[in-house]
């Protein structure tokens, strides 16, 4: 794998995620894991940084006027390359102290599909903020690593790495990729989609944090088998009563929406298999498919993926931290 790195040893690398920002450091491991989120103050353009990362997310939904968060990233790629900056300045500092004395070499991942100028955005914003060297490493290929996939061998592997940006498909044969596809929705989707259905159905307005809490609770209660409770409760704003309220909402009325989402994955997946070579196909009907990302733990993507290909499906151990795993693999080898 040290083909994959530049002639300068990387120090630090980087898990930059829609959600979380994760930085972890040759030697030390996870150092840095907070969500990626600023929160600026001012207006006509000069701003200063209040917070960043948990201390942000504190804040979400709850900020006067002249106070704004800032999301680095939408989708997977950058959209506020100047908050991109301020959280990965935030990130350093709290990772790597003030003692530093050069410009660290960095690995970033990034996902497969970015274009060239999203690509191009994100070395900047790593220069800008303070970092040396960067590489760009693609998030399915980390994530495989990370996972415990051995990808440089003659043998094809399947990855489907669920972020909460973008959710990307990717097979890998001896070191590199042969195949691929992606559809730009994730975790922070379904949350949306979520909401969206608590407004139209209920005439209830929820926040971002209460949209994240619902589709956690979601998760837990469907894990919990037949046993769990049939309603979910959420609270938020009515907008028949204009006041505080808090309902319950139906598990099987979210179902549908977590179906809809997990059908388009599925839909990527099978137009990737299509489009593979036959004894690629072979090794990955022997192996099956891997999920990795935070988005691989929601109800019924793991059933819908094995229902829709007929291949086993197996979640990687913590799949939330399958990339951030790939990267510390490639920092110490």
């Amino acid at each position: 794998m040290s083909s994959f790195l530049p002639r300068r040893r990387p120090e630090i690398a980087i898990d930059f995620g829609t959600a979380n920002m994760r930085v972890l450091r040759r030697g030390d491991g996870l150092v840095f894991d907070e969500p990626s989120l600023c929160c600026v103050r001012g207006r006509h353009g000069m701003t200063s940084l209040l917070a960043a990362g948990s201390e942000a997310y504190a804040m979400v939904d709850r900020t006067p006027a002249n106070l704004r968060i800032a999301r680095p990233l939408c989708r997977g790629v950058l959209q506020d390359i100047d908050a991109a900056k301020r959280m990965l300045r935030y990130a350093l500092a709290k990772s790597t102290g003030r003692r530093r004395w050069r410009a660290p070499a960095a690995i970033i991942g990034i996902p497969a599909d970015a274009t060239q100028a999203e690509r191009s955005a994100m070395l900047t914003a790593g220069r800008d903020a303070g970092l040396g060297p960067v590489t760009l490493l693609t998030e399915p290929f980390a994530a495989a690593i990370g996972a415990g996939i051995v990808v440089d061998r003659p043998s094809g592997a399947m990855v489907v790495e669920c972020g909460a940006g973008t959710t990307e498909v990717a097979i890998f044969s001896l070191g590199g990729p042969c195949g691929s596809g992606s559809v730009r929705i994730g975790g922070d989707t379904l949350n949306r989609a979520l909401a969206d259905r608590v407004h139209l159905r209920h005439k209830f307005l929820i926040g971002e944090r209460s949209a994240e809490q619902l589709k956690l609770d979601y998760v837990s209660l469907r894990e919990a088998g037949p046993a769990a409770p049939s309603d979910l409760p959420v609270s938020g704003r009515c907008l028949r009563t204009g006041m505080p309220k808090t309902i319950s909402v139906a598990m099987h009325d979210l179902d549908l929406i977590v179906e809809q989402h997990v059908a388009q994955v599925v839909k990527v997946v099978r137009d990737v298999l299509a489009r593979t070579a036959p004894d690629l196909s072979q090794d990955i009907h022997d192996a099956g498919i891997m999920l990795t990302g935070g988005g691989a733990l929601v109800p019924l993507m793991r059933d819908m993926i094995a229902e829709g290909t007929g291949l086993k499906v197996v979640v990687a151990d913590k799949p939330a931290h399958c990339v951030a795993r790939g990267l510390e693999s490639l920092l110490d080898a």
